[in-house]
Order: C-alpha cells, then structure tokens, then sequence
C-alpha cells in the first residue's frame, strides 16, 4: 500500500510503499504539492517492472539501499539501507511485486 501524507509542518508532501506486514520499502522526496506526490507513486507503478530504473547503491558505511528512478533520471523513491545485498535485492523485488496494483490511503487532511 502507498501512505500519502504531509510533513509535520504541512510544507511538503510524501508518499511511503508499505509491505503487507506494514514496513516501508520506500520513501519519496518531498513535494511541493499533493498532485506531484501522486504522481511520483504512478511513476513508481509504472516504473518498477523496468529493473533499469533501479539503481544499486552502497553507503560509506558499506550498508545497501537502492533509489527508484524515472525515465527522465530523477530519483522518485529511495529504500531504507540493508546489511546485506540480498536484503537490497528482496527489497527491490519487494517494490516489483507490491506497487503495481497497490492502493493509496491518503493521510493528508
């Protein structure tokens, strides 16, 4: 399921993929409005089947995460990081196979 929501102090707008067991796979950027939020998450829809747009990441601290682009290169979503690069890869197939049909609870007022 994709959380659409808003910061604490209204200013921007998120989105998070959750799996079914209710971890997040991954956050958006912020945005200015709710309409570029929703768009981000249709541009996730779109573009997670394209292992592609996927980019493999490792931090300083040797821990994996991934980002989510869309076809223009802007990054649209990013993972939280992994101990592991098998945990990165589930979570890539994670977003394969949880945001193509997945609703969207609107948290925002």
């Amino acid at each position: 399921m994709f959380e659409l929501f808003q910061s604490e102090n209204n200013q921007k707008f998120y989105f998070n993929l959750k799996a079914k067991n209710g971890q997040i796979i991954l956050s958006s950027q912020g945005y200015a409005d709710k309409a570029g939020a929703k768009n981000g998450i249709e541009s996730v829809k779109k573009n997670c089947s394209d292992d592609s747009k996927f980019e493999r990441k490792t931090a300083s601290n040797g821990k994996f995460h991934f980002n989510i682009k869309a076809a223009n290169g802007q990054i649209i979503g990013s993972s939280q990081m992994y101990a592991g690069e098998s945990g990165m890869e589930n979570g890539i197939e994670s977003v394969k196979t949880n945001a193509p049909g997945a609703d969207v609870e609107d948290k925002t007022a």
